[in-house]
């Protein structure tokens, strides 16, 4: 009788966390702090040395380029601000515009992020870099009165190109263009 009992509290142990929404998720892994790739609908400003005509502010295409004068197009996404420095320079190199050229490329805007389900007011916001789930829900007005408050799911484009739906914590790091999606408590 005892061994029944255990049975039949283990197999509702099981069904109750099959009822939790996300409970099926993989966790979402720890961030390392890396520095950040540029994506497409990021807006970024070059500099460039000594000649002003090259100097302006771009936004990365859907296509994961940008379009610069005279220079032309040069590939973007998935390139540190860094490596996009060194890109644009050895364009300029290549179509002879300078022996030695200096440039510099800051992002001005991170494409956005977005939040979905029990808040306030869902859609579309303006990424800042340290945002959290919790500030992410927060610039969406809030938790509402049916949010599970303890966690959010946060699809993610992984490396091969496709999204990845996680559970994450509260202060779980997001990035540009993740989805934050806020799940309905059961009564």
């Amino acid at each position: 009788m005892p061994g029944r009992r255990l049975l039949s509290l283990m197999l509702l142990t099981a069904l109750a966390a099959c009822a939790v929404p996300g409970a099926n998720l993989p966790p979402l892994p720890d961030a390392t702090r890396t520095a950040y790739r540029l994506g497409s609908d990021d807006q970024i400003r070059v500099t460039a040395f000594n000649d002003p005509r090259l100097t302006g502010e771009f936004r990365v295409s859907d296509a994961g380029t940008i379009a610069l004068p005279l220079v032309g197009t040069v590939r973007a996404a998935g390139l540190t601000t860094d490596e996009a420095e060194r890109a644009i320079e050895a364009e300029m190199r290549r179509k002879n515009l300078f022996r030695d050229p200096s440039v510099a490329v800051q992002v001005l805007t991170y494409r956005p992020v977005f939040v979905l389900g029990m808040v306030e007011r869902g859609g579309q916001f303006p990424y800042q870099p340290g945002m959290t789930a919790l500030t992410a829900v927060a610039v969406a007005g809030g938790f509402n009165y049916r949010a599970i408050r303890d966690y959010v799911s946060i699809t993610r484009i992984g490396t091969d190109g496709r999204p990845v739906e996680y559970r994450a914590p509260r202060e779980a790091l997001v990035e540009p263009g993740d989805v934050v999606t806020v799940f309905e408590r059961r009564f």
